[in-house]
């Protein structure tokens, strides 16, 4: 791993406003970002990549790699739960297994937007097609975790009421269709007119991840100690299998693609995992699953690993096979 690109990386003003959050929550301080203002930002970051994404998909004519992209990332969504379920199932409960394999089969749309940061540090450019990757990613995870929760129990009418219910909220979620929503609007406006709101879309938008990364940075602190009673094994796994995930992807990503950006973006995809979109459709698919051990492994854990240490080593295996 590039030694130089690491301290780069860690030295980002973004990623040190994450770690401000965590020690404005560890000395208690009274520093706090109104609720209605993080979501406002949160909106604002999905907009803003949505739109980037669906201007550089007008501009680019649909190709076989884009189909392959789409594809594959389905692929990965699907295949993570798959087998992290089972690896889970050996130490936790049905639906703790389920929850937390679907967890990590999702993305993390900050951890996406972090690593589009990243690329614009490096000077590289990623396809469009990619946020739309990133946003069919989101379902395909929570439904095969349902599944297989539902496979390990005894069948009834409302598990099967569920998996509906779940099928149609993954697609409906806010984050998925503000994203897909961007997308196609950014894919449809007229270009003189998308220039106009390049401001808002493009020179503020380090400003405003800074400030959310800084909400991140309290949240994972004041939720990390939640799963601690649960032991090594659940932290291991939450640093483990991510990496392992970002690596073997950032691999084989070659097959689809010969894009270092795009690359990138699959491994950090394959690697992030989900507290946002997942936890809402859980509540309803496993409600005995415990949100203080999926919620801080994906948070407090997984992330924070993700944007120090993974990105740097993600980059270096792409750029080098």
């Amino acid at each position: 791993m590039d030694l130089q690109l690491l301290i780069s990386n860690l030295t980002n003003p973004t990623l040190l406003f994450f770690a401000l959050g965590i020690v404005a929550t560890a000395v208690k301080s009274d520093l706090e970002i109104p609720p209605t203002t993080s979501k406002f930002i949160s909106l604002y970051l999905l907009f803003s990549i949505g739109f980037k994404g669906g201007q550089e998909l007008a501009h680019s004519p649909f190709s076989t790699e884009i189909l392959y992209s789409l594809l594959f990332g389905l692929l990965i969504a699907s295949l993570i739960p798959l087998y992290t379920f089972f690896i889970l199932k050996r130490r936790l409960s049905n639906s703790d297994a389920g929850a937390i394999a679907a967890a990590y089969g999702s993305v993390s749309a900050v951890t996406f937007v972090s690593a589009v940061s990243f690329l614009e540090a490096q000077q590289l450019n990623f396809g469009g097609h990619m946020v739309a990757v990133m946003a069919l990613m989101e379902s395909p995870a929570i439904i095969v975790g349902v599944v297989l929760m539902m496979r390990n129990e005894a069948p009834t009418d409302d598990a099967q009421s569920n998996l509906r219910s779940i099928v149609q909220h993954s697609f409906t979620n806010g984050s998925v269709l503000m994203v897909l929503g961007s997308l196609f609007i950014g894919l449809i406006a007229d270009t003189k007119q998308a220039d106009g709101i390049k401001p808002f879309t493009t020179d503020i938008f380090k400003g405003f991840l800074a400030i959310f990364l800084l909400e991140m940075g309290m949240v994972t602190a004041r939720r990390f100690s939640a799963f601690t009673r649960y032991g090594r094994f659940v932290t291991v796994f939450a640093v483990l299998v991510p990496v392992l995930n970002g690596c073997l992807v950032a691999g084989a990503s070659h097959l689809v693609t010969d894009s270092v950006g795009n690359r990138f973006i699959f491994a950090i995809l394959a690697a992030s995992a989900s507290y946002i979109a997942v936890p809402a459709a859980m509540r309803l698919a496993a409600p005995k699953a415990d949100p203080g051990l999926y919620i801080p492994m994906a948070l407090g854990v997984t992330f924070p690993i993700n944007i120090t240490l993974g990105m740097p080593l993600y980059f270096a295996i792409v750029q080098h096979s």
